[in-house]
């Protein structure tokens, strides 16, 4: 009896660390991250990300590459869960800004050990007008502490495979993977890791299978950070 009260006890522990609450978002909060070149671990630059407003339903953020290759400065939208309203998706190997509807599902919480979703959004390109269909898989592959250049963090490890609707002509959509380690007590991931591929039928060899074209292999890394 003594070892099955220890056991729920355990149990207990397990769900209450994992289900901890997450940090809200306070205007000027400020998080600096290093991208690493996936598959020769180069240093491609930094980008950071500032709180500019935080409103009841959501929160708008300025993000600022310090070189063109990492993107446009731009804005993104959350939820406060942390979900996208305004985001980049990689379209065919380029960054390509979206407003989703529903929101993203990039988390839903609670993030418990073992959990899996899979959601459609609409997203619509601003500036075109165009919509895609985008279907997000999500996994929670468990909890994990890692060390980053900015410290140690508690997170839970969420993995997203997504399938971007950007059917162009004979091209196929794009083939995404996500990987954050999700910090509670950051309410943000500490470190992501994304690579993506497409198939063209045009660029492939009529004796040969088609062989997946790749795109960049993007590894985030918190550097610094500041909270108000």
């Amino acid at each position: 009896m003594y070892l099955l009260h220890l056991a729920l006890l355990f149990i207990v522990l397990v769900v209450s660390s994992t289900n901890a609450a997450v940090a809200a978002p306070a205007v000027g909060d400020t998080y600096v991250y290093r991208v690493l070149n996936g598959y020769n671990n180069e240093v491609r630059g930094q980008v950071t990300y500032r709180v500019d407003n935080v409103d009841a339903d959501r929160v708008t953020v300025s993000v600022s590459p310090d070189y063109p290759s990492l993107g446009a400065p731009h804005t993104d939208v959350f939820t406060r869960d942390d979900n996208w309203l305004r985001h980049p998706l990689i379209n065919h190997d380029m960054p390509v800004e979206y407003n989703f509807s529903p929101a993203y599902p990039a988390y839903m919480l609670p993030l418990d050990p073992g959990k899996s979703w899979s959601r459609r959004v609409s997203a619509i390109n601003p500036t075109s007008g165009r919509r895609n269909s985008v279907r997000v898989d999500g996994d929670v592959l468990g909890t994990e502490r890692i060390t980053t250049p900015a410290g140690a963090f508690d997170t839970i490890k969420v993995k997203r495979k997504v399938y971007a609707g950007d059917w162009d002509g004979f091209t196929f959509e794009t083939n995404i993977v996500e990987t954050d380690w999700y910090a509670p007590a950051l309410g943000r991931a500490v470190r992501t890791e994304r690579n993506s591929s497409y198939i063209d039928p045009q660029k492939c060899a009529a004796s040969s299978a088609c062989t997946p074209i790749r795109g960049d292999w993007n590894v985030f890394e918190l550097v610094t950070y500041s909270r108000k």
